[in-house]
């Protein structure tokens, strides 16, 4: 089982719909049903991620064995500050280890665009979410927004980046 990840255009199709799914799953979780394409549509465009692109931010696509199987989205908030958003697998690739992997993947990209904090939120019914990042180092802080969906506020100091060793 091999994973790979790589920084794509945010309105690359394959992002595009892995958005949709992402943002479909969330969604209809909290309303408890299954939202309408409507819904959907509205949603991703008042929650988009257009600034997901260098230098404000980045977005990766997870693969494995080659198949399309996550995303994870950056935000820079400040020089030294980026944000962690739309961290999805398809239902079919957890419980493989790809969410700490894509979460590492993320961490090295946050490194790249200048962070040496990464942060995040979610909602208190995520608790798959909230037992990841706990798992992974990140320890929980004051809110730091007012997003009417975000419950819980994690952060995580990001170690300099190893240079490559010739």
């Amino acid at each position: 089982m091999t994973w790979s990840f790589e920084v794509t255009p945010v309105d690359h199709p394959d992002a595009a719909q892995l958005l949709r799914e992402y943002l479909d799953e969330i969604a209809s979780r909290y309303y408890e049903r299954q939202v309408t394409e409507e819904e959907l549509d509205a949603a991703l465009e008042e929650h988009h991620s257009r600034d997901m692109v260098p230098p404000t931010g980045a977005f990766l696509l997870a693969r494995r064995d080659g198949v399309l199987a996550g995303c994870a989205g950056l935000r820079v908030v400040a020089p030294d500050t980026t944000e962690l958003k739309r961290v999805f697998l398809r239902k079919s690739e957890r419980g493989k280890g790809g969410a700490a992997l894509l979460v590492a993947a993320a961490e090295e990209v946050a490194r790249g665009l200048g962070a040496t904090t990464i942060r995040l939120d979610t909602r208190s019914d995520l608790v798959e979410a909230r037992a990841l990042y706990a798992r992974l180092g990140y320890e929980e802080v004051e809110p730091f927004n007012d997003d009417p969906f975000a419950h819980y506020y994690f952060a995580k100091p990001l170690a300099p980046a190893v240079p490559d060793r010739v």
